[in-house]
């Protein structure tokens, strides 16, 4: 045994064999991700499977099936009356059959931004599930799951139970998106998501019971494990903890066996049999973020253990900690803070050493839950405040994988001279940042982007070298409730695709915001969008202002933006001229909208907005109209609008049409696709976003498909 366990220690130490293993695994992955591991064919109109989460929104109910594969289920609730059903009855573990059809989740529709297929599948999912009905077939039989019911039922009873869930479960999703928001762009949003900081304090506690009962270190290293198991089974194995859960088990291997293997090739081995488990982790921010600071954290803890005092340790692992997840950040928020450095020094103790240890206590012993809010209390109120002293928050563009690897490489430069105690050379990062906040000023070349904002509009025009950028309208998403009365939907475009768009071009502001008219899919989000990003200018048309428009105007008031009114002028910005056509005043939302000529290095570019035959007859007979490269179509394609006749004087090479998938107006019309038949379509229902980068007399184009 001692022979074999010799080679295996040789082995086990070989640089070559992380060499192979590295390699060996980044071709399963690529294999994994062309040939993903499907169970179901995808046509099954019925699935049985065990509930794993349940969440439930207004009507909409959404389940997490472990069945031949894991799926996500939703299902509208027909009453209020199924409703109360649902909640009093299903529990995790419970089977379901359910009758529906499968759907494969969509990938970003808006270039740069948050892909939802790929998150999915980085939690091993990867079919949707449309439901028509479910039923409960048999109640929860599993242990586990009993256990994981009783939590979440003792977590629920809670006034705090938004911060249980999140510490105990590593579900962040009940804590209020502003003070998440606050959290993010504080750089601390790391300590709300179950990681090593949190199974480190609740092993230490663990263990020293465990010290208490036996003095056999291999047995309590054992009972320990079973126990960070469980804890992983109660957090849905996410990335982070199942990282921190297994690199403990391989570091108490390599004490128990004496192998000597180096942290760090054991950080690789935990690395790899986890991407072996899942080879799409690698979309998991939380995976990334997790490996990635630790890894540097582990080569460079020199530089940690040579101090003594808590908080200069604690600033230096901060400053690692901070460059190490620079351009992750970078690339997933667009943004960095430099001020999260410090507000780690400050956030870090009271989170690890108070809250954290306080939601444990509390759920053990729920007479402390009024401590734990009045110090949640402290804690978010300190976040709202810090947040909002934003002068080192600086916007950053998207990066690609040649600036990625030469930030990892600058940044690895920076700490190897911190070794040799030359700490002012993170002083070289203030160039690059500069450069890199102010990137657009090299960009050469005019970008013109429909943005796929569903059933509205919102098209997006950079000028080159960051002479301009201006934003015809912002889309605006409603909903019809079952008597097919209009509602104003939750969810936000400005908040999660325009300003994350924006932001990902290296766009610190827009230089006029136009809104071609009053509709609510084309200025419902204005006043959001004004109200969460810098806007100099608001141009509206000259018609009578509606209740929308007068209620953006109050808000645009507010934050002192330029406001005017136009119909028939010319704005110029920078060499360009954007020429208005219409000046119609029909009190009619439609046929008084704004319509925009532009011509940008020889290309004519008109944005018809949502007039119809009408406004079009109008402006050929007053204007000798170009014949023009890209039309933005008039009105999402409807048959009110893109006549024949204009369409065939004006001739476009290109048409682009902003239109919802599955809309319930059956918009773009087919009589109007003909129409438009001798020029290219591009729409956003099956094209997703459109760009079109205008380099000399030549177009490129990109599209953003599901």
């Amino acid at each position: 045994m001692k022979k074999y366990l010799s080679k295996l220690k040789t082995i086990l130490q070989s640089r070559h064999l992380y060499f192979i293993l590295i390699l060996f695994t980044l071709i399963y992955v690529i294999y994994k991700n062309i040939n993903p591991p499907f169970k179901y064919n995808g046509s099954e109109q019925t699935i049985i499977g065990i509930i794993n989460s349940i969440k439930i929104d207004g009507n909409k109910l959404k389940l997490e099936l472990i069945a031949q594969e894991k799926i996500i289920v939703t299902y509208y609730v027909k009453d209020d009356k199924e409703l109360v059903d649902i909640k009093a009855r299903y529990q995790l573990g419970d089977k379901l059959v359910v009758n529906g059809t499968f759907i494969i989740p969509n990938k970003n529709t808006v270039f740069n931004l948050f892909n939802y297929r790929n998150y999915l599948k980085s939690k091993k999912i990867y079919r949707l599930y449309n439901a028509t009905s479910i039923t409960k077939i048999n109640n929860n039989i599993s242990f586990h799951y009993r256990i994981k019911n009783m939590i979440i039922s003792r977590i629920n009873k809670l006034s705090s139970s938004n911060y249980l869930n999140a510490f105990i479960l590593g579900d962040t999703s009940l804590i209020d998106n502003n003070i998440k928001n606050s959290y993010q762009i504080n750089g601390v949003s790391h300590l709300f998501a179950i990681s090593g900081m949190h199974v480190t304090l609740f092993s230490t506690l663990i263990l020293y019971f465990l010290k208490k009962i036996s003095k056999n270190d291999i047995l309590n290293k054992i009972l320990l494990t079973l126990f960070l198991l469980i804890y992983a089974f109660m957090a849905n194995f996410t990335p982070s903890i199942m990282r921190t859960v297994l690199f403990f088990i391989l570091v108490s291997i390599n004490e128990i066996f004496n192998f000597k293997i180096k942290t760090i090739n054991l950080l690789i081995l935990t690395c790899i049999c986890l991407l072996f488990y899942n080879p799409f982790y690698i979309y998991s921010i939380g995976f990334v973020f997790s490996f990635i600071i630790t890894f540097y954290l582990i080569i460079f803890s020199e530089l940690i253990n040579n101090h003594r005092n808590y908080y200069v340790k604690l600033l230096v692992t901060s400053i690692i900690s901070f460059l190490a997840s620079l351009p992750i950040v970078i690339n997933n928020f667009f943004s960095i803070n430099l001020l999260s450095i410090i507000f780690n020094l400050v956030f870090v103790p009271l989170v690890s050493y108070l809250v954290f240890p306080l939601t444990l206590i509390t759920f053990i012993f729920p007479l402390f839950n009024h401590i734990l809010i009045f110090f949640l209390n402290i804690l978010e109120n300190m976040s709202l405040f810090c947040s909002k002293i934003d002068f080192l928050n600086i916007t950053l563009c998207k990066l690609n994988i040649y600036l990625i690897i030469g930030y990892y490489i600058l940044i690895t430069v920076i700490l190897c001279l911190f070794k040799k105690g030359k700490y002012q050379s993170i002083l070289i990062l203030v160039p690059v940042l500069f450069i890199h906040n102010n990137i657009l000023i090299f960009n050469k070349y005019p970008i013109i982007t429909m943005l796929d904002v569903g059933q509205g509009d919102s098209i997006l025009i950079s000028l080159p070298h960051n002479k301009g950028n201006i934003l015809i309208d912002t889309g605006g998403v409603v909903n019809y409730n079952k008597k097919g009365l209009l509602e104003i939907s939750e969810y936000s475009i400005a908040l999660n695709k325009t300003i994350p768009y924006l932001k990902s071009l290296g766009i610190k502001k827009l230089d006029y915001l136009i809104l071609s008219h009053g509709d609510y899919d084309h200025a419902g989000e204005a006043q959001k969008l004004i109200s969460n990003y810098y806007v100099s200018n608001l141009i509206l048309n000259s018609g009578n202002d509606n209740s929308l428009e007068q209620e953006i105007l109050l808000v645009a008031k507010k934050y002192n933006i330029n406001i005017k009114h136009f119909s028939q002028n010319m704005l110029s910005i920078s060499n360009y001229k954007f020429y208005f056509l219409n000046d119609s005043d029909l009190n009619s939302e439609n046929e008084d909208s704004l319509i925009i000529l532009v011509k940008i290095n020889n290309h004519n570019i008109l944005f018809m907005s949502d007039v119809g035959i009408d406004s079009e007859k109008y402006i050929l007979s007053k204007y000798n109209l170009p014949k023009i490269d890209i039309l933005k179509v008039g009105h999402h394609g409807s048959k009110t609008s893109s006549g024949k006749h204009f369409i065939d004087y004006i001739n476009p090479k290109y048409s682009i049409i902003s239109v919802g998938k599955n809309n319930r107006y059956g918009h773009p019309n087919n009589d109007i696709l003909e129409n438009l038949e001798m020029s290219k379509i591009y729409r956003t229902d099956t094209d997703g976003s459109v760009r079109f980068k205008i380099k000399g007399n030549k177009l490129e184009i990109e599209t953003c498909p599901s």
